[in-house]
């Protein structure tokens, strides 16, 4: 077993897949799995990218067990639309909808500043929206639009949160990443690729990659404060998120997970998609889970948490994102592009 450990002792060993705190959750682990028994009333989520997919599961699931949920999203009529779909299932959902759009740094300040204005707390916030090997373009702000969007929009509106989250109950911080982190580090020299040839997958790999660095320094700078912080990969889902993939795309996916799975050992290499119920569950667990207390800062997968050198395409990840070094770092750098000092 690889000990995942912090340079200030925080975070704790993963435990091996057959530990009995895993046993009852695998791949195919539903929401409804995940939140059978729980009452979730009075509890109030945020969540990005709710007008669709795994946000839109996660809003429903979340609301079907009594918890406030803010339906985030860029465009409100889709938003309005997956609400109403939620409604449809759930007839008393508790729900409120919220315009933002995470390539955009005005628009991320606009809508924290409404929240922080019309409320005080936070219990979860969700970090579920993103773009995926998309075509090379920018955010508004000039940020290459996967680390921009992914990444950098995410840790402005965490930050932007984190008065209302500090005075959440038992409150959590849940970032969605990928096995496609296993692609490539981030490179903080040239976070934009401005002096590197872009490749969709290539890029998008580097933020999930900083995605799960941010995790671990919101661990490390919150979990004093009470603060959970998680880094979940989903799995493999059909969904909106996969608007830009074509045939090319979608091939160099399927090959580079059978090279990774083939290397950590799953000799099969086998590419299985979840259901978008089975995709949500990860996030779902990261978010209720009461047996993750002791795992601040842990990277999950399939409901279960991760392992050095498993197959990334489950619960495996690779070395570097430990490297909390560069994750203070990345920080700092974020900082900077965004230009603005969390005080944190």
């Amino acid at each position: 077993m690889n000990v995942v450990i912090g340079s200030d002792g925080m975070f704790c060993p993963p435990i091996e897949l057959k530990d009995p705190l895993m046993a009852p959750y695998g791949n195919d682990t539903t929401t409804e799995e995940i939140l059978d028994g729980i009452d979730l009333t009075g509890r109030r989520f945020v969540v990005t990218g709710a007008s669709s997919g795994l946000g839109a599961e996660s809003t429903r699931a979340l609301a079907a067990h009594g918890a406030f949920v803010t339906m985030l999203a860029r465009s409100p009529e889709k938003n309005e639309a997956a609400a109403a779909a939620v409604r449809e299932s759930v007839p008393d959902a508790r729900l409120e909808l919220g315009t933002v759009d995470l390539a955009d740094l005005s628009s991320i300040r606009a809508f924290a500043d409404r929240y922080r204005r019309d409320h005080d707390a936070i219990d979860v916030l969700m970090n579920n929206a993103g773009v995926m090997a998309c075509p090379f373009g920018h955010t508004a702000d000039g940020f290459e639009m996967q680390f921009g969007t992914n990444h950098l929009g995410h840790f402005l509106l965490t930050g932007l949160l984190v008065p209302a989250i500090l005075a959440g109950t038992e409150p959590r911080i849940v970032n969605l990443s990928s096995a496609a982190h296993s692609i490539s580090d981030v490179d903080l020299d040239d976070p934009n690729f401005e002096t590197t040839e872009y490749d969709p997958w290539g890029s998008y790999g580097r933020s999930k990659t900083a995605n799960v660095l941010f995790t671990r320094e919101l661990a490390r700078r919150l979990g004093p404060e009470g603060v959970l912080s998680f880094a979940v990969h989903p799995g493999g889902i059909m969904t909106n998120l996969g608007r830009h993939l074509d045939e090319e795309l979608i091939n160099q996916m399927m090959e580079r997970s059978k090279a990774r799975a083939e290397a950590a050992g799953n000799a099969a290499g086998e590419f299985r998609f979840k259901s978008v119920e089975a995709g949500a569950a990860s996030q779902v667990w990261a978010a209720t889970a009461p047996e993750l207390v002791d795992h601040n800062g842990a990277y999950l997968g399939d409901c279960q948490l991760g392992v050095e050198g498993a197959d990334p395409g489950g619960n495996g990840f690779v070395s570097y994102i430990l490297d909390d070094d560069k994750a203070r770092r990345l920080w700092t750098l974020s900082e900077q592009l965004v230009g603005q000092t969390l005080d944190l």
